[in-house]
């Protein structure tokens, strides 16, 4: 059935201010694209006034954008390649990172073409990808240890929808990509907010499940993927919201399906072979296939972009090693849509995952308490990036592997295995 589109267009601006935000009254709110460098592009300037409008009527002190356009990034980098990369100021980190230490929400806004850097130099790229993560490390230290209330979320754009629906009529592809966000994010149905609550409840209890289990490790077995992940001891699953430390609670991602947890650093043996392209630094790889021994990725190749995986692979001692596991049932929204978005932040949602890099400190008992040596001793990761690519299909399984060595379905044939 067709969708009031400018209704739900304003559904989701409320449903984003005031349940994944979950704006407080008085708080400055910051408005960002996910690397900061490349800054919101006025392509989105009509949606982002909605989201303004909401802000303010929620009791907003001041609602800041960081506007950009990647067109002319892309010259920079053209005509002055690696000394641009080098040598662009940091203002706009700073004042992220300066913004969120003093408690202000922060909303990442997902606008700009996945394979916006195609066609440049395989190093530059990778150079672009390095700067960017480093100078985003003080924000993302923050908001990853749910310092402050923080969400992330998509405003389609002509030269996304060009990528995911080429077959669809140009003047049509931005108005069908926007109603297959909105219906992703629930914002088509009459009151979205009790939709989410429904669904935050559900994935409550499905990482609720998961915690009492305590499973010592994961087993994986799908086409191209034999690989089991150990788990840390004091690992914690979640999904669907989270409380910062100020005790507000908020929902980091829209959309969300995922229930996760960390890996144990130490403890990835097999092989795993992605099942869904990756759009990262601005280039799409594809046909990711990783080999892991004692935790380590010990060789890798990709169809496409393999260079620039190598180069991820190498950013630092914790790139090569797994920071997050998650499960998603292949019956999710992002899945039943049949498209390919070319975006983490729908793709991870149809499939179960793994990450690479950073591990999340909420995910582990006294984690947000522990140094980064703590943490690497209880089997957290540390890293520079933290890079999801789809593994998941209707052919996966998944066991829970006890500490006694019992496996027990926790996926099968892509879906639930247990009931809540």
């Amino acid at each position: 059935m067709p969708i009031d589109f400018e209704a739900a267009l304003d559904r989701y601006a409320e449903l984003i201010i005031r349940v994944g935000l979950n704006l407080q009254p008085d708080q400055p709110l910051i408005i960002a694209d996910p690397s900061i460098r490349f800054g919101i592009p006025m392509e989105a300037a009509p949606f982002i006034r909605v989201l303004a409008k909401k802000a303010y009527a929620a009791g907003a002190r001041s609602v800041e954008p960081l506007w950009g356009d990647s067109a002319l990034s892309v010259i920079a980098m053209e005509r002055r390649g690696k000394n641009w990369i080098e040598s662009f100021p940091d203002w706009r980190f700073q004042a992220a990172a300066e913004h969120v230490r003093q408690g202000g929400a922060y909303l990442s806004v997902h606008a700009h073409a996945p394979n916006l850097l195609e066609g440049q130099e395989e190093a530059l790229a990778a150079a672009l990808q390095r700067r960017t993560q480093s100078a985003f490390n003080a924000t993302s230290e923050i908001t990853t240890r749910d310092k402050t209330n923080w969400c992330v979320v998509a405003v389609p754009g002509s030269a996304w929808a060009d990528m995911v629906l080429p077959d669809l009529p140009a003047e049509a592809r931005v108005k069908k990509l926007w109603d297959l966000v909105l219906r992703i994010c629930r914002a088509d149905q009459p009151d979205p907010a009790a939709a989410w609550r429904e669904h935050v409840s559900n994935l409550t209890a499905r990482h609720a499940y998961l915690n009492a289990k305590s499973y010592d490790a994961l087993r994986y077995t799908a086409p191209g993927t034999d690989l089991t992940i150990g788990l840390p001891a004091g690992h914690r699953w979640h999904g669907g919201g989270s409380t910062s430390s100020s005790g507000v609670a908020f929902i980091p991602n829209m959309p969300t399906e995922e229930v996760y947890t960390l890996p144990d650093r130490r403890r990835a043996q097999g092989t795993v072979s992605a099942s869904m392209p990756l759009s990262v630094a601005g280039r799409v790889i594809e046909d990711i296939r990783l080999t892991f021994d004692d935790g380590r990725v010990v060789a890798s190749h990709a169809s496409v972009n393999d260079a620039l995986l190598t180069s991820l692979l190498a950013t630092d001692e914790g790139a090569a090693h797994l920071g997050e596991v998650a499960l998603v049932p292949h019956s999710s929204p992002v899945s039943q849509s049949g498209v390919l978005f070319y975006d983490t932040l729908f793709d991870e949602n149809a499939a179960c995952h793994l990450a690479l890099g950073l591990a999340y400190t909420s995910t582990l008992d006294g984690g947000d308490a522990m140094d980064e040596a703590a943490f690497a001793a209880a089997g957290g990761n540390s890293s520079k990036i933290h890079v999801d690519f789809m593994i998941g299909s209707d052919e996966m399984d998944i066991d829970g592997l006890t500490a006694d060595g019992r496996a027990e379905p926790v996926i099968r044939s892509g879906e639930w295995a247990f009931d809540v």
